[in-house]
């Protein structure tokens, strides 16, 4: 069972991103701020959940939050700002439209740029420790992979309906074999999956 807050003085906003490593694709983040006596014995890191149970749990999640809400940062401002940078604008954005806003933010990792005058935490697998982070992991990985579906038909090549943009063998290969589609991320690098098998030998 994860624990409902990290501190109880303030009101408190979990936040977490996803899409960080992806070659292709915005990186989106959630923050969340749930009641105090929220509870759920499901809501884990959403990593660890099937994609059914991710949809289903977006669905009470949005229901019974305070307040939520979900940004990104698109994949020209990734080659811009790099990766880091964007993910931490992504979850500016995110807290930016609560419609209640945290005394204190809690976020999953450990590095955080500072959002206003709100202290926060950073939280190593805080997505697997906290139910806001869980919940802000759930929404931000459920949005994102609507969105990389959304635009899958647009270059079917790539498999984006299934690898959402991480770079899988086949996605790798597809780059490597029709280069470089509108969506991808220019500043990561795309090796050959062909060296993955002398990498440990």
């Amino acid at each position: 069972m994860l624990s409902p807050f990290y501190q109880d003085e303030f009101v408190e906003a979990g936040c977490d991103e996803a899409g960080r490593g992806c070659l292709a694709g915005p990186v989106f983040a959630a923050a969340v701020i749930l009641p105090k006596n929220f509870k759920h014995k499901l809501l884990t890191d959403s990593k660890q959940l099937k994609e059914e149970d991710r949809y289903s749990l977006r669905k009470m999640i949005e229901k019974k939050a305070i307040a939520y809400a979900v940004a990104s940062v698109d994949h020209k401002e990734i080659d811009e700002i790099n990766i880091l940078n964007a993910s931490f604008l992504a979850m500016h954005r995110a807290l930016d439209q609560l419609t209640h806003q945290p005394g204190f933010i809690i976020v999953d990792g450990n590095r955080f740029k500072k959002y206003n005058e709100v202290p926060h935490s950073c939280i190593i697998k805080g997505d697997g420790k906290y139910y806001s982070i869980a919940a802000a992991s759930i929404l931000a990985k459920t949005y994102r992979d609507d969105f990389m579906k959304g635009i899958a038909n647009l270059h079917p090549e790539y498999d984006w309906a299934s690898n959402k943009g991480y770079p899988t063998i086949k996605h790798r290969t597809a780059v490597l074999t029709h280069g470089f589609s509108p969506y991808h991320r220019r500043s990561f690098r795309v090796t050959d999956p062909q060296l993955d098998l002398f990498e440990c030998h």
